[in-house]
């Protein structure tokens, strides 16, 4: 949410921000109304207020003196039903008010991209070494800055999904036939090697100052509409029939509002804490996209990063959140590109987004397998969640990072390590002290 002060002394700060969303600003209009109306009632109840004080005051000299108060009696009265009428009428604006404040989104830092559309996100860096077969050096070229390395070879890598089926590493039949598209059910190897890499991230995450934390699977309506735009995400989120509690669709959400409606000390800033949880998504709006395989499925585990911090210091945050990212890719030897994501792809939450988009050699194509978002005080505002200060109570920023995605990046590492003619994956050194193999072969 964000701060109505700001929004009443800056209005056509936010107008242009809606501009550089290309967003309608409907929203905005509305609220200025409301704000309009809400003002002229609340004048106009404190001026009654006042009359009523003032003949109130006469009633009293008058029954000093004994004489006839009954007709400015019944003037206090009517006073009074107007009073009540005009304040219920001021609960109602506020309400309206509040949820269309909630629909603004978010001011865009100076240095977020305006434009709309992925094709048109901006390019930060390449890092690593990408195996690129000879049919998509082109594309490889014209989505890297110039100089990336990479290296040409004229075998293309397999899919995911055959070399996962063949090694007998995944069984998506009869995940369809017990539970739909997008399930699946990992097997023998690929089920250790993605817990060597959630156990490799705690590590990796612990060493550099997080508190892993497991939360809550679930969310109650009020938890998950504070910590996100609920009225967008809404049609993602899976909601448990008949109960109010929602299925997470990242850690973020459960994380986030932890703190819900607290005040922490300003010595207890920053809070870095890494959730690891199921992730639960319908996929809405997905569809025809990635329907094979398990790169894009209803659920996923995940290692989120998470940091509440005072506002002065979040887009320093920002940036060590997206270092930990690509630290952690590259240790793993993925290849990757940084993006900053333009400004009509934003969230209404996020004031700057980055994403991590690893090298795919089976499909030639860049994927996104990390995003790292600064929401500055809109998350915290919702949430109400503040420090103290001498100068009096302030709103926390929030940012959030993918870790690691499992299932993404098994994907990943599956087309970036397989052995030629599909004979086997090797696994990443990093992982093989987790994984106690350093090879799967069927």
């Amino acid at each position: 949410m964000i701060d109505v002060k700001l929004l009443r002394e800056n209005r056509e700060l936010f107008y242009e921000n809606c501009r550089k969303r290309f967003m309608d600003s409907a929203y905005l209009d509305r609220f200025f109304s409301l704000d309009e109306s809400w003002r002229q009632k609340l004048k106009a109840v404190n001026d009654l207020k006042h009359t009523k004080n003032e003949i109130s005051l006469k009633i009293a000299d008058l029954v000093k003196t004994g004489r006839d108060t009954s007709s400015l009696k019944q003037e206090v009265r009517k006073l009074t039903e107007d009073i009540v009428k005009l304040e219920k009428d001021l609960t109602s604006i506020d309400m309206e008010r509040t949820e269309v404040v909630r629909s603004i989104p978010n001011l865009i830092h100076k240095s977020v991209p305006v434009c709309k559309g992925d094709e048109n996100n901006e390019v930060v860096r390449f890092s690593g070494n990408a195996v690129v077969h000879e049919s998509d050096v082109q594309y490889f070229k014209e989505n890297t800055p110039k100089g990336s390395e990479f290296t040409i070879t004229k075998d293309k890598a397999v899919s995911h999904v055959d070399i996962l089926e063949k090694l007998n590493l995944i069984d998506l039949a009869r995940a369809g036939k017990t539970a739909g598209a997008r399930f699946y059910y990992l097997k023998n190897r690929l089920v250790k090697l993605e817990m060597a890499l959630m156990n490799y991230a705690v590590d990796f995450l612990s060493e550099r100052g997080f508190t892993i934390v497991e939360p809550p699977f679930m969310l109650n309506y009020a938890a998950m509409d504070a910590v996100t735009d609920l009225e967008t995400f809404k049609d993602a989120l899976y909601k448990i029939e008949g109960e109010d509690l929602y299925l997470i669709a990242t850690a973020e959400h459960p994380i986030g509002a932890m703190l819900k409606d607290e005040i922490v000390e300003e010595s207890e800033l920053p809070m870095r804490v890494a959730g690891i949880s199921p992730c639960f998504r319908k996929e809405a709006g997905a569809h025809g996209k990635d329907t094979k395989g398990i790169f894009r499925v209803h659920q996923f585990n995940k290692i989120e990063q998470f940091i509440f911090c005072k506002p002065e210091h979040s887009w320093d945050f920002l940036e060590e959140l997206l270092k930990n990212a690509e630290d952690f890719c590259s240790s793993l030897g993925i290849a990757y590109r940084v993006v900053n994501i333009c400004s009509g792809e934003l969230s209404v939450l996020n004031a700057k987004k980055y994403d991590i988009e690893a090298w795919f050699p089976a499909q030639g194509k860049f994927r996104e397998v990390v995003s790292a978002s600064n929401n500055t005080d809109y998350q915290g505002r919702s949430l109400n969640i503040r420090y103290r200060t001498k100068n009096g109570n302030q709103v926390v920023n929030t940012l959030n990072s993918t870790e690691v995605a499992t299932t993404r990046m098994l994907v990943a590492i599956t087309e970036n390590f397989q052995e030629k003619d599909s004979k086997g994956i090797a696994v990443p050194k990093v992982l093989i002290p987790y994984t106690g193999f350093d090879f799967i072969s069927s």
